[in-house]
């Protein structure tokens, strides 16, 4: 289990972060009359930050894969 949080700590710190913004967008800005789609609900915008969160670093995270070769 702390392989995989070793492996996506950059996306799930981002989704995180992301979901905290989200959810002060909610309390700041908001939309009292409930025609605003993401900062009407709270949950939905927590959502909507967290992917944000994650699309801004990357979906996922890869290995890099030495490809190069060297025939000397």
């Amino acid at each position: 289990m702390t392989a995989f949080f070793r492996t996506y700590r950059k996306s799930i710190l981002a989704s995180v972060l992301g979901a905290i913004a989200g959810y002060f967008y909610y309390l700041l800005v908001g939309c009292s009359s409930g025609g605003c789609m993401i900062s009407s609900n709270p949950y939905v915008s927590t959502l909507y930050g967290a992917l944000m969160g994650l699309l801004a670093v990357g979906w996922s995270e890869t290995k890099k894969v030495n490809t190069s070769t060297h025939n000397e």
